[in-house]
């Protein structure tokens, strides 16, 4: 797994074509480039690790003598599409030299980012996916692949039977949404005596809302229920706590995806048998890293994939996972 999270970083600046209309103007020698990096949230830890590595890049560019300024912020719910659209606009109309964006639907923020590109402003797409090709790359997970990854290993830790629930995230958002994709297109084909006993309920915006979505599930499938999987960290951090409302830890097979502080230590419990693991930090050092490259005029990579991976008990205090099971946030935030 090692290689796989390396390897990828090291596409990072890899030559490929971009169209020469895209090209921004080159700011003036040593002037400081502005740098708006916009979550879909920003109280997660997930968002935090992306933060974290966006000023890992901002501290590493500044030692090779270019100036960066990364200018953090993002809506304060997970399910404001209208405060991330201002958001963006509002960066736009400050003219900053480059936006990379996480956005918080496929569809809404696609008028204002084609505004930026028209304008001239570069557009790094990060973590979930628009429907639109004016970006000038997309960096992140194969979450289709990531949700395949969950399936595999739910079905494999059930025997290949038993009753499973689904707990989605948030109608609109790409990443999650292919990860619900992956994970029912392998439990359908490769588990044919595993029940689906719901894959509709969505979690909402919060570990709250997540938590109450849970508990519906629990309460009307409790008896039933063999196996779950929740498909981000808010949706598997609200129904790690509902089982443990329920007092049904360790008696449901429960895989994850994404790790928080909640999750690992779940993990150690036995509560979580297992989260597929993405690298947020590196999607945050990525953004940035291509955002100066296209400011700067060079070739940058169309889609860069930052790993997906699969933490056990086993392999949770593996050397390669130390960054993404514990990011650094001290070092590069100060908390």
């Amino acid at each position: 797994m090692k290689r796989l999270f390396v390897a990828l970083a090291l596409l990072t600046l890899c030559a490929c074509s971009k169209a020469p209309g895209d090209k921004a103007a080159a700011p003036a020698a040593g002037d400081t480039l502005q740098i708006a990096v916009i979550p879909k949230g920003t109280t997660h830890e997930f968002w935090k690790s992306i933060h974290a590595g966006a000023v890992k890049a901002q501290r590493e560019l500044a030692a090779q003598g270019i100036k960066v300024n990364v200018i953090w912020k993002g809506p304060g719910k997970e399910d404001d599409r209208e405060q991330q659209i201002q958001v963006v606009e509002n960066f736009i109309g400050q003219r900053v030299n480059a936006i990379v964006l996480a956005p918080l639907d496929s569809k809404a923020l696609v008028a204002p980012v084609e505004t930026a590109v028209k304008g001239k402003i570069p557009v790094i797409i990060i973590d979930s996916g628009l429907q639109s090709k004016v970006q000038t790359s997309f960096v992140a997970t194969d979450n289709l692949e990531g949700g395949r990854i969950a399936a595999r290993n739910l079905g494999k830790l059930l025997g290949g039977k038993g009753n499973v629930i689904m707990l989605c995230f948030a109608v609109g958002s790409a990443s999650t949404e292919e990860r619900e994709t992956g994970f029912l297109e392998v439990m359908k084909k490769d588990f044919p005596d595993i029940k689906l006993l719901s894959v509709d309920q969505h979690a909402g915006a919060t570990r709250d809302s997540a938590k109450t979505a849970s508990e519906n599930l629990l309460t009307k499938f409790g008896a039933q229920v063999n196996g779950i999987f929740a498909s981000n960290e808010s949706a598997a951090s609200g129904m790690l706590l509902a089982l443990r409302d329920a007092k049904l830890t360790g008696k449901v097979t429960f895989v994850a995806f994404d790790s928080s502080e909640t999750l690992n230590d779940g993990l150690q419990k036995g509560e979580v048998q297992g989260f597929v693991v993405q690298s947020p930090m590196n999607m945050g050092y990525l953004g940035v890293k291509n955002a100066v490259a296209a400011i700067r005029g060079e070739k940058v990579e169309p889609r860069i994939d930052t790993g997906v991976g699969f933490v056990t008990k086993a392999n949770f205090d593996a050397p390669e996972m130390a960054e993404i099971v514990h990011p650094p946030l001290k070092q590069y935030l100060g908390e």
